[in-house]
């Protein structure tokens, strides 16, 4: 697995095994063809002003990537995206993929309560799992636009793609799966011809952060780590490129720059053995895990019993999934970024 991949697949705080495996079939377009329809959506060549009259065209509209720029020339019809969080943006902008990528077998629609409505009865193709893409099934799509903001998009695979569709790579001047949130919502907009709509959502977003840190002023005089453990003895602290790590930091916790200092180079993960999980002993810890099973393990670990965090209790047990807490601020987009913040403040209230 290569140095880009390994980090992403920590970064979610579990691994396929420990997760309940879901069968993906092979799954058939819409009746609609899986295009990017927007209701009541502006044509591509005008779109509706405020006073009613008509505005300049969005397009054409270039995106600078980690490959360089592509232009798109009109409003994409059918878009297929290859990052595992990127779909939640465009389909807060009124699109739905035709295709996307599966990553631990949870199938990337109508299963998160953040986008269940946004995709509703609608079935992307599936194209590949994490960075592995099946060309021949993106092709077979037609896509206008192929998206890989979240991603560890590779140099051959995007030429291979840009043979017959435009693609909008990870964002330059960042590690693969190291961009902020609101720059990957950007460029989606961008390329969706969104700009303003694509800013707005950005600005509710930190505008629901602020809120919290105003109510929560605390929070600014805590150091936080998130967690997590695969198995017996070997434990993962995340790095503050870490989308969960950003996402307490913007609620206005610390985070600990030591945990930064063990993690490999380009990696957002550092790996931890007992004897060091005393870097884990902050203000805060948040154990973001898949299994009761995984916490009672932790819990029993006599070195974890050791660390005052554990001794006063402030460390806090979060399940990644059913309720999806821990997913929601792993993917920590601009729809689940809100029922992320929903379930989780009053959590880390309740710990004192």
């Amino acid at each position: 697995m290569s140095a880009g991949a390994r980090p992403a697949l920590a970064r979610f705080a579990r691994s396929a095994p420990r997760v309940a495996v879901l069968a993906v079939a092979a799954l058939a377009l819409a009746a609609c063809g899986g295009g990017a329809e927007k209701s009541e959506s502006p044509s591509a060549t005008t779109s509706a002003s405020a006073d009613g009259g008509d505005k300049p065209a969005a397009f054409p509209v270039t995106v600078e990537h980690k490959y360089g720029s592509t232009t798109i020339d009109k409003e994409p019809k059918t878009i297929v995206t290859l990052g595992l969080s990127d779909q939640d943006a465009v389909l807060a902008l009124g699109f739905t993929p035709a295709g996307a990528v599966d990553w631990f077998k949870e199938k990337p629609y109508g299963k998160w309560p953040w986008t269940k409505d946004k995709w509703g009865s609608t079935q992307p193709q599936i194209v590949g799992e994490r960075d592995e893409y099946n060309i021949e099934r993106i092709a077979a799509l037609k896509p206008d636009l192929v998206i890989a903001q979240y991603s560890g998009m590779k140099k051959e695979q995007y030429d291979t793609l840009s043979k017959f569709t435009k693609v909008v790579a990870q964002p330059k001047d960042h590690p693969d799966y190291g961009a902020p949130w609101q720059l990957m919502t950007q460029q989606i907009g961008k390329a969706l011809g969104k700009d303003a709509e694509a800013g707005k959502l950005i600005t509710d977003i930190d505008a629901r952060f602020k809120a919290v840190r105003e109510k929560h002023p605390e929070f600014a005089t805590k150091t936080l780590a998130v967690a997590d453990s695969f198995e017996a003895g070997k434990y993962s602290a995340f790095t503050k490129t870490d989308p969960k790590s950003i996402f307490f930091s913007e609620l206005g916790f610390k985070l600990k720059p030591e945990i930064d200092t063990l993690a490999k180079p380009g990696w957002n993960v550092a790996e931890l053995s007992a004897e060091k999980l005393n870097v884990l002993d902050v203000d805060r810890l948040v154990w973001v895990t898949s299994s009761t099973e995984a916490n009672d393990r932790i819990k029993a670990e006599p070195l974890y019993k050791k660390l005052k965090v554990n001794q006063e209790k402030r460390d806090l047990f979060v399940p990644y999934q059913d309720p999806d807490i821990g997913a929601a601020f792993s993917f920590n987009t601009v729809l689940s970024i809100p029922y992320a913040i929903d379930e989780i403040v009053p959590l880390l209230t309740a710990v004192k």
